[in-house]
């Protein structure tokens, strides 16, 4: 059981709430750049990086969802990062928009006290987009792309990018 809602946690809720609408503007205004290029693989590590801090902040507080749902979104930057095939990167543009999007939907609901965002979120759609990037992306591996589970910190693999999907119930 989540302990976002406690009225203890309220200050803590509503801080991190504020740092992530002020990071999603320097999401967007990356994605904005990225539609002009998406080839432009500093802007795509520079999003990785971006959300990484989100994917952080919420880990810490027992955002759960939305820190897993960052680290999609960081591993899909990160990979993306090592591809140079324009159509592919179109849509990866496309899917961290997206993510954004839901995202900022995410954290207003956490703002109103709903700390079980996604499951009231309309997600089949970005799920489907989400599973068909994985499957475009099992061939690169990336050392720099890592998660933490069990409090040890371990690379990113395809297997990892599946249980987080699964996680999500996605």
């Amino acid at each position: 059981m989540s302990n976002l809602n406690d009225p203890d946690m309220k200050e803590i809720v509503d801080d991190f709430c504020d740092e992530a609408t002020v990071l999603f503007s320097e999401l967007s205004d990356l994605i904005t750049v990225l539609e002009e290029n998406p080839q432009d693989s500093v802007r795509m590590e520079q999003f990785g990086q971006t959300i990484d801090r989100i994917m952080g902040a919420a880990k810490s507080i027992g955002a759960d969802e939305i820190g897993t749902f960052c680290e999609l979104g960081k591993a899909i930057a990160y990979k993306a990062s090592q591809t140079q095939e324009q159509a592919l990167l179109n849509v990866v543009v496309a899917v961290l928009a997206d993510a954004i999007e839901l995202l900022s939907m995410m954290i207003d609901q956490l703002k109103t006290g709903n700390d079980k965002s996604l499951k009231t979120l309309n997600t089949k759609a970005f799920g489907t987009r989400l599973k068909w990037l994985s499957e475009k992306f099992k061939h690169i591996q990336r050392a720099s792309c890592s998660t933490t589970e069990a409090g040890k910190e371990k690379d990113l693999s395809q297997e990892s990018i599946d249980n987080l999907l699964a996680s999500l119930g996605l």
